[in-house]
């Protein structure tokens, strides 16, 4: 192996240029003596080792490639000496291919969690697979949000029928066949209706009804960078659309499940994305207030862009129209379905108002940080 190495360390936070693949992203372990503690199955598949095989072995000791296990130290050390996170790149030729990737370390209690992401432009590198689950997650819980509403919308209907019909028994004459008849048929048709509701409808729910989370610390500015480039490669591109992160956070974490933060967060950058003109730009922004973590993504709403079938889109085509109808008592556009869901879950909540064209739309969501 030839080795043309470069690194650098930065005390700062992530920054919202750095390209972080979400799916693809290697996690490593290292006590205070740069000994491996444990490896994740990503980390060895990027470097085709035996996960297990790193355990309790020095860094410097392991096979993989000198000029990583270098940066890797280095931004380990760095983050244990300043107790915060740190940044290394690294790029080194291996059988004549060259790799580069982004190296983020953030310490914690003697120890140091190292994050290793392929950054040779990664939002090119995202797997088609990756957006195709991302997209599916998203139809799965608008199909679970419309019916919900379906369900909820029709038996108000029903009941008020129900409930008239009872009226009209007490009216009409008990002798006369045909309005017996008549009084049958509404009781029957009601029967019907709310049998289908729920063998159909409310079964259907079931799938998605409880958001199952797989809870750990979570540091929250890798996981907005990697939303950030996932939305990039999905639309954001293909669009002329940019993303400017305005935020302070550095090394935050909350308790969730990162995967469905990943997921909330592409998909409030993706409709962004959706919404705006060719060539527009997209604000988000980050912080932590009152126990929260709050994002907020801001656009100016083009209904042109939104449902235009000559442009890429990430969306199903009747959600995105949707989204520009009126909303009704404070319910969300039903594309949106899965940032809702996701962040209540988290003890949180989604929220937006109407989506109308030529004016500033702003999705804001909200998310519990424990222990605040």
């Amino acid at each position: 192996m030839t080795t043309s190495f470069s690194s650098t360390v930065e005390r700062t936070g992530a920054q919202s240029g750095d390209p972080v693949v979400a799916g693809n992203d290697g996690v490593l372990v290292l006590d205070a003596a740069l000994r491996c503690v444990s490896a994740d199955a990503t980390f060895a598949h990027l470097f085709e080792l035996d996960a297990a095989g790193l355990a309790n072995r020095a860094l410097a000791d392991t096979p993989l490639p000198k000029p990583l296990a270098a940066a890797l130290g280095e931004a380990a050390d760095a983050a244990l000496a300043g107790n915060g996170i740190s940044r290394a790149r690294v790029t080194f030729d291996d059988d004549a291919a060259s790799r580069s990737f982004t190296i983020l370390a953030l310490p914690s209690a003697g120890a140091v969690t190292v994050v290793v992401s392929p950054s040779a432009d990664a939002s090119q590198d995202v797997a088609p697979g990756r957006i195709a689950h991302l997209r599916a997650e998203a139809a799965l819980f608008m199909r679970d949000h419309v019916l919900s509403i379906v369900s909820h919308d029709l038996r108000g209907p029903l009941n008020a029928i129900h409930s008239w019909g009872y009226v009209l028994e007490r009216k009409v004459d008990a002798k006369d066949p045909a309005a017996q008849r008549a009084l049958t048929g509404i009781r029957s048709g009601v029967e019907q209706q709310v049998k289908l509701i729920e063998q159909s409808v409310d079964t259907t729910r079931a799938e998605t009804r409880a958001v199952a989370l797989s809870l750990a610390p979570v540091a929250v500015r890798p996981l907005l960078d990697k939303s950030v480039t996932l939305a990039r490669a999905s639309i954001a591109r293909s669009r002329g659309i940019s993303f400017a992160v305005e935020s302070s956070l550095a090394e935050e974490q909350v308790e969730g499940d990162a995967e469905r933060l990943t997921q909330m967060l592409w998909l409030m950058l993706t409709f962004a994305a959706e919404a705006s003109a060719r060539d527009a730009s997209v604000q988000v922004s980050s912080v932590m207030e009152g126990g929260m973590w709050r994002t907020d993504v801001r656009f100016t709403t083009s209904a042109q862009a939104l449902t235009d079938a000559s442009s890429p889109h990430a969306l199903e085509a009747f959600a995105r129209r949707q989204a520009l109808e009126p909303r009704e008592a404070g319910r969300i556009a039903w594309g949106l379905a899965l940032c809702k869901r996701v962040a209540e879950a988290h003890g949180g909540g989604f929220e937006h108002a109407n989506i109308v064209d030529g004016q500033e739309a702003v999705l804001s969501v909200r998310i519990a940080v424990a222990g605040m």
